[in-house]
């Protein structure tokens, strides 16, 4: 039927419903992949753990638990408890084993990463068996009774996300029509707002931070501004596929790499290696750094944050330079006019003169003369009058409407020199 058939002017319609619907579909695929790949099977990959005792007991002890584990443990060994314990506090070692006969212990930071400390319990509690000893877990930096798998900080990096690169596309979109400065100074207002949110949820809302809110107000304004823009920078060369890039860097990659849920040595070599200079991974680490582990290591992640946020402003100015030039090639060629001097815009100035009285006789200054055969000729549409020079005639003074004998009769085309400049001409005036 002639209703079921596409007309050709709806074709173009379809294509470009076609061509949007793209975008969703890709962010479909890939979320599941991101996802899937990062969190689904997570293994250790060169944990690393340390074996605490002297001698050769721990020596072999240790070589035998490397052994057993292969690349998914990087095992060292420590001479004594309060050295492991700093090693652990400082992160460089997930977990450690101390040896002892009859009570072996286990020393880890949960607030580090829970999820290490749980792989790294079920690796040693089968050694502890063996000695046929039950095992101590020593938790030297735990996470607070609000928290307490220590999780919320993750998930306050997904809200922080959410309301930096959703901002972006409205800043794309319905500020397209402001100039990048004006951009970049929302940016500026809308990064303050999303990282005071940040801090509110954090403390009074949630309690996930009893302390440091305004460092964490400073870390979530860097991650957010950083976020900004680069998104209001790519904005400008990407068009409508922003909206997809933004979810590939701060969505896809981002929260995968973050060591939110799973740290780096639970996840794959590529999530793994992302970890080491990703924004969300150097939000996150920030903040158990000011939170639970007294800012060491805040220094290196601030850093990352502040080196992304330079990113951002970089592209930001290269979008303004684009803008520019593009604005300056669509521009039409205007002729080039002259400024008034002075005055209102727009209006000559008038060059003023200085008069001196003349005499009846003495033509105007501002008059050309010409002679003219008839009366009442005209020049350009202008009708002349005539006058006369020469004897007075009779009953009339000189330049009379009468010529007189001997006289001759002359039109004069008259210029006015100023406003008002034709009063000049009284008296010769027929």
């Amino acid at each position: 039927m002639s209703g079921s058939t596409p007309t050709p002017a709806a074709a173009p319609a379809l294509r470009h419903v076609l061509t949007h619907l793209l975008t969703p579909l890709l962010m479909c695929l890939g979320m599941g992949l991101a996802y899937m790949g990062a969190f689904v099977q997570p293994e250790p990959h060169h944990l690393p753990v340390a074996v605490v005792g002297e001698g050769p007991k721990a020596m072999v002890f240790a070589q035998t638990v490397k052994n057993e584990a292969g690349d998914a443990l990087d095992v060292r060994t420590l001479t004594d408890r309060t050295a492991a314990i700093d090693e652990v506090k400082d992160r460089r070692v997930t977990a450690a084993y101390v040896l002892s006969d009859t009570r072996p212990e286990l020393i880890v930071a949960t607030a580090a990463s829970d999820t290490g400390a749980t792989v790294a319990q079920k690796i040693f509690t089968p050694a502890a068996a063996r000695q046929g000893a039950p095992l101590k877990v020593t938790d030297v930096v735990p996470t607070t009774a609000d928290d307490p798998t220590g999780q919320g900080l993750f998930f306050l990096l997904v809200a922080i996300s959410i309301g930096s690169y959703a901002s972006v596309a409205v800043l794309g979109g319905a500020g397209a029509a402001l100039r990048m400065r004006g951009r970049a100074l929302l940016v500026v207002a809308v990064s303050g707002a999303v990282s005071v949110i940040g801090a509110l949820l954090a403390g009074p809302v949630f309690h996930l931070a009893h302390h440091g809110l305004a460092g964490v107000w400073g870390l979530s304004w860097l991650y957010s501004a950083g976020i900004l823009f680069i998104g209001v920078g790519l904005h400008t060369f990407l068009k409508r596929w922003t909206t997809l890039a933004m979810m590939v860097l701060f969505v896809m990659l981002n929260f995968t790499s973050s060591g939110g849920l799973f740290r780096p040595e639970l996840q794959n070599g590529f999530f793994g290696s992302l970890n080491a200079f990703w924004n969300g991974a150097g939000y996150v680490e920030g903040l158990r750094s000011l939170v639970y582990f007294g800012h060491d290591g805040l220094s290196r992640q601030l850093s990352t944050l502040a080196l992304w946020l330079l990113l951002g402003l970089l592209l930001t100015g290269a979008a303004a330079l684009t803008e520019h030039r593009r604005r300056t090639a669509a521009a039409p060629t205007l002729p080039r006019t002259r400024a008034p001097r002075s005055g209102r815009p727009g209006r000559r100035r008038t060059r003023r003169r200085r008069w001196r009285r003349r005499s009846p006789s003495e033509p105007p200054r501002c008059a050309r003369s010409r002679g003219m055969a008839s009366r009442g000729a005209t020049s350009q549409g202008r009708p002349f009058r005539p006058f006369f020079r020469g004897p007075s005639a009779p009953g009339g003074p000189s330049g009379g409407p009468v010529p007189p004998s001997g006289g001759r009769a002359v039109t004069a085309e008259w210029r006015s020199c100023d406003r008002g400049g034709h009063g000049h001409d009284v008296g010769l005036r027929a």
